[in-house]
């Protein structure tokens, strides 16, 4: 049985890459574009990994949903979050680190980074 992957961006675009990259992994693959929605699945699928852009509009932003994601004692046993976002500052690398996050990705990845993590994280 395929693990889940729950893919969360705002940008049609840039989840549709992300899920085009993610093909070749054995997962069955879910999306959301936005934190609440992303919240909402993450507890209806328990996905192994979480795909997570920061910058979201919204009352989620991706830091929230990872906190809510790693607070959930039955979500933070199985799932990992990659953060996903343009924010490359220490300060916001620092903030995913705080947030739970098990890797932080800065766009744009490249899609082989991104599917090392991946395979790190969720062999």
């Amino acid at each position: 049985m395929a693990r889940r992957a729950l893919i969360v961006d705002d940008q049609p675009d840039i989840r549709k890459l992300i899920m085009m990259t993610m093909e070749s992994e054995n997962f069955e693959l879910h999306e959301a574009e936005n934190g609440e929605i992303a919240w909402l699945k993450a507890q209806q699928l328990r996905p192994a990994l979480i795909l997570l852009d920061v910058m979201m509009p919204g009352r989620l932003d991706g830091y929230q949903v990872c906190e809510k994601v790693k607070a959930d004692p039955e979500l933070a046993s199985k799932t990992k979050v990659i953060l996903l976002t343009a924010r490359g500052q220490k300060t916001d690398v620092e903030r995913g680190h705080e947030a739970g996050c098990d890797a932080y990705l800065v766009k744009p990845f490249s899609p082989i980074e991104l599917l090392d993590t991946v395979d790190r994280l969720v062999p």
